[in-house]
């Protein structure tokens, strides 16, 4: 037994001695396969890396402000028409809406509208769901987290009418000041601004 297996080793011994003699004789090393492809392996991952880094989209944008300094953003006195969405990720309207927002921020870009989406959640959800529900969203209009409990005290100073229910909406601009407590489609929302440039 040990010498059938001391013959089959010397065989396989000199099988590889063989084979790098005749690699040897072919002007190639024995080696040089497999370091070339390990080094274009090693390169093909450095460019995906490259290319991901590149590609990466930088976390979302998430500003947490409280009512105070929420307030100015809902009075400002200029050319421009501003539309300031109330909504949470945890509220089924107003999810089904955001596409809607997006596409309104996307056509008005360049004109004088700016679309400001404010986040009810709850602060302790800005990294666990917030930034994560933003970034699969793909949203590229400016978002807000509003960080005061005291809703009593700032859902009557952006309309005195507003009951609390989100979705809601604040479309105004220099003279004009409307509010809306319900969801909307982009032709809605287009049908409003419009008008309003």
């Amino acid at each position: 037994m040990f010498l059938m297996n001391n013959r089959r080793s010397m065989d396989v011994s000199q099988k590889e001695s063989q084979h790098y003699r005749q690699m040897k004789r072919a002007g190639e090393h024995p080696n040089r396969k497999y370091t070339l492809r390990h080094l274009l392996l090693s390169l093909l991952m450095q460019i995906s890396l490259w290319t991901y880094a590149e590609n990466k989209q930088p976390a979302a944008d998430v500003t947490v402000v409280s009512f105070e300094e929420l307030q100015p953003l809902l009075q400002q006195k200029n050319d421009t028409v501003y539309v300031v969405n109330f909504w949470a990720t945890w509220c089924a309207p107003c999810i089904k809406e955001i596409p809607s927002f997006e596409q309104l921020g996307e056509k008005y870009r360049d004109k004088r509208v700016k679309v400001l989406m404010v986040s009810l959640d709850i602060p302790k959800d800005l990294h666990s769901r917030l930034i994560p529900f933003v970034e699969k969203a793909n949203m590229h209009n400016k978002v807000l987290l509003l960080n005061d409990p005291n809703s009593n005290h700032w859902i009557p100073l952006v309309d005195e009418n507003w009951t609390g229910v989100i979705p809601a909406t604040l479309i105004y601009g220099n003279g004009f000041r409307h509010f809306y407590q319900q969801e909307f489609t982009f032709e809605e929302l287009d049908a409003l601004i419009y008008p309003l440039l």
